[in-house]
């Protein structure tokens, strides 16, 4: 056989396969961010030496220079280390919020789409109500009948979540429910609980896992704007949305208490949506 027809007889690579064989910076890059997030979260002291809640005397508004890389606060605090040691409020805030989207939404979702029609209707009609409600008016008046604080914040982030989950893993049972493959397993004797978590599932949680993403970014900003309002976690809790809060009175003569930590707060929202893009199959 010859050179010409061997390799005619080989399978032929899809452009999808070779698009993901390609070297993609941007996620790279992204995946690196967040897991320095995720270093600083677990393993702040590896990163800083300075205490984020106590300050130097003499040391107040510093400019960033060799000693303070970012500067100090009003409290002569190291604005570094401050960020670092708040990446484990913000990150474990964010994510309390997508696990309850995540659980609460994703299962209502497709138990919804995979039951009768009028379990269905009824589990629509109230995710339309709560889509209907902006999300950070959702957040505020869950907050305000359980009262602030980090945990607080985080439930509500999570509740104003849960419509968008379960309108997505409806849709995508609602598609799964129409292969073939699935009215096999039914036609086969399999059992409702059965073929949901071995066919309908699995194939469904992708694309979710991609809107997780997603949606952990989203968390983040709503977190920050939440702690922003006076309605997250307390001062002096170096949360990065009460360090942008606490940054604002001195925006004209200390600008970097406010810019740094919105630029890793943008820079997390970033990489969070470049992921989800990667996940979901787009390579843009």
């Amino acid at each position: 056989m010859s050179l010409t027809e061997t390799l005619r007889l080989q399978p032929r690579r899809s452009g999808k396969y070779l698009q993901l064989q390609r070297v993609r910076p941007g996620v790279w890059l992204a995946w690196m961010i967040i897991l320095l997030a995720i270093l600083a979260a677990i393993f702040p002291q590896l990163l800083t030496h300075y205490d984020p809640e106590s300050g130097v005397p003499g040391t107040q508004l510093m400019p960033p220079d060799s000693h303070h890389w970012l500067g100090t606060d009003q409290l002569g605090r190291d604005l570094y280390s401050r960020i670092i040691y708040g990446a484990r409020w913000s990150l474990s805030a964010a994510s309390a919020a997508v696990s309850v989207g995540l659980v609460v939404g994703s299962l209502g979702g497709m138990l919804a789409a995979f039951s009768g029609r009028t379990t269905e209707t009824l589990t629509m009609r109230l995710v339309d109500v709560l889509l209907s409600i902006p999300a950070l008016l959702l957040s505020l008046t869950i907050i305000i009948l359980l009262g602030a604080g980090t945990l607080h914040a985080a439930l509500a982030v999570g509740c104003a979540s849960v419509a968008h989950f379960a309108r997505l893993s409806r849709a995508e049972v609602l598609r799964i429910r129409q292969q073939d493959y699935i009215e096999a397993a039914f036609g086969s004797g399999g059992r409702f609980f059965a073929v949901f978590f071995r066919h309908v599932l699995p194939n469904a949680l992708p694309n979710i896992l991609a809107f997780s993403a997603l949606q952990f970014g989203q968390a983040i900003l709503a977190l920050s704007t939440l702690s922003f309002l006076g309605f997250g976690s307390p001062p002096p809790i170096p949360e990065w949305g009460l360090l942008i809060a606490e940054g604002r009175n001195y925006l004209a003569t200390a600008w970097w208490l406010t810019v740094f930590p919105g630029v890793v707060v943008i820079g997390i929202v970033l990489a969070t949506n470049r992921i989800s893009r990667a996940l979901s199959g787009e390579n843009l």
